[in-house]
């Protein structure tokens, strides 16, 4: 499997970070997940959102990011 690169941000006001790393890490393992702030604060104030291999990815809920994220993993 290759090397994903995937972020989450830690202020994040519409995802709780124990539940969204044990979510992440379930769908795509052996990848580690950085967890801090990526300075995307307007958007973060406004969704849910995923940085990953080079994307920021949003949605409406925590769920949403996650599904809409994974869709970049690299196999």
């Amino acid at each position: 499997m290759a090397k994903n690169d995937i972020r989450v941000c830690d202020k994040c006001k519409h995802m709780r970070m124990k539940t969204a790393v044990q979510k992440l890490e379930k769908r795509a393992p052996g990848t580690e997940i950085k967890v801090g702030c990526k300075s995307y604060c307007g958007p973060c104030a406004k969704y849910a959102f995923v940085f990953i291999n080079g994307r920021y990815v949003k949605g409406a809920t925590e769920d949403e990011a996650i599904d809409k994220a994974l869709v970049h993993l690299k196999k």
